[in-house]
């Protein structure tokens, strides 16, 4: 890896970034291209000064004057990117470049550093073609180093120059990206988020695949505290680091739970708890046409999550529903949380819908025929319709600076 040197007054003046398996995807290219445009254009909202420029082979995210390093770093967890590299721009002269590219060099030599010149001319009219520039600039670093290799296969230093038609640009570096697809370009689905830890790492994974998530977060006021409400917007909050703006959807759970605690035996009441939040979500996702339901349910891990429990809740609907975690072991998981900065936000000490009424022995093997003879003392359709009426929906933005939901939370811990 090169270390990076910033040189004498030269700024970085845009970072270019490759597209990653977008390459691949034929007559939907462009659309790909845009719509992860517009993910880098949300992810950077935080800096006014930056504009973003797409075509089909690359994105050029200019600097305008920002410093480039937290550009570097917002760039490096958006889904859809494979490469990035901060760029030089010099006048397309002969003796500015070879200034250039001696300055560099020479910022980077260490003994036995070996390097190549690739140069690229789109410029048709530039005065040199691309042969005679590699000539000239390896000569040139020869001059001012005249023990450095020049190797052309796997070197320390790939010096790219580019002569295009505004300008010449100029890079060495190469940061890998976070791959994946942009996110929006899979459709759209619903996350169920608790505020616990393993459905945010299961968002993260449905956004690394290209999903839009909407997070559906689930209520029970004066049960849950304004506190937990906080935990999971800011947790969707740094979900919206890997690909822009995420809508946040507050549910109203409280008459549920309350009925659910009145009616039902105290065995079935995290199956029937979590059949409604299924049957909820399920009626937001089509309303706001998702085509699936994500949640970050692991396999065997407590008792709603057996394969019995998995299908006496999964049997209200027939929507598709992706459990990225379900064969991840906790341990996993929480590596994986920790990785992506969610773990220290999801065990702040609040409790969720899922915690307040819990029973101390819940049934790990429920029976579907039970779960629905016991669903016979509600009137389903009636809860369900009257909490979907109730939603409230708040967009969440990739926000660099403390905001209330920050504040919230410290004054709560």
């Amino acid at each position: 890896m090169i270390k990076h040197r910033k040189l004498g007054k030269m700024n970085y003046s845009e970072i270019m970034v490759r597209h990653g398996e977008l390459s691949t995807k034929g007559k939907n290219r462009m659309r790909f291209i845009n719509k992860l445009k517009k993910n880098i254009q949300d992810v950077l909202a935080p800096f006014p000064a930056i504009t973003v420029r797409s075509d089909r082979d690359r994105t050029h995210v200019y600097l305008n004057g920002t410093d480039y390093q937290p550009i570097i770093e917002a760039l490096k967890l958006v889904f859809g990117i494979q490469a990035l590299s901060p760029v030089y721009k010099v006048d397309k002269s002969v003796p500015v470049l070879v200034e250039t590219v001696q300055n560099i060099m020479t910022s980077l030599y260490h003994e036995g550093l070996t390097f190549k010149i690739a140069s690229k001319r789109s410029d048709h009219q530039f005065e040199l073609d691309s042969r005679e520039l590699n000539n000239l600039l390896g000569g040139a670093v020869f001059e001012v180093l005249p023990n450095i290799q020049a190797q052309m296969k796997h070197p320390d230093v790939t010096l790219k120059v580019e002569i295009r038609d505004e300008a010449a640009y100029i890079y060495y570096e190469e940061i890998k990206g976070a791959g994946g697809l942009p996110v929006g370009t899979s459709g759209k689905g619903m996350l169920m988020l608790s505020g616990g830890i393993d459905s945010p790492v299961a968002g993260y994974l449905a956004l690394k695949r290209g999903l839009d998530i909407e997070a559906v977060h689930f209520a029970s006021p004066p049960y849950t505290s304004p506190g937990a409400l906080a935990k999971a917007q800011n947790l969707t909050r740094r979900l919206t680091r890997f690909g822009g703006n995420i809508q946040f959807i507050e549910v109203p759970f409280t008459e549920i739970q309350e009925e659910i605690k009145n009616k039902a035996p105290e065995a079935y009441l995290m199956t029937l708890t979590r059949r409604f939040m299924m049957r909820i979500t399920d009626a937001i996702r089509e309303q706001r046409h998702a085509l699936v339901i994500v949640n970050g349910e692991s396999l065997g891990q407590v008792a709603s999550q057996t394969l019995e429990s998995m299908q006496a809740i999964n049997a209200v609907t027939s929507t598709p529903i992706i459990r990225p975690v379900v064969t991840m072991d906790k341990l996993e998981i929480i590596e994986m949380a920790q990785a992506i900065d969610t773990f220290d936000i999801s065990i702040q000490p609040f409790e969720d819908c899922c915690t307040i009424f819990a029973p101390d022995r819940p049934k790990t093997n429920p029976k579907l025929g039970n779960a629905e003879k016991y669903e016979e003392r509600f009137d389903i359709d009636g809860l369900v319709q009257r909490a979907v009426s109730g939603i409230v929906v708040t967009e969440i933005t990739p926000e660099i600076v403390n905001d209330e939901v920050d504040s919230l939370i410290e004054d709560l811990l």
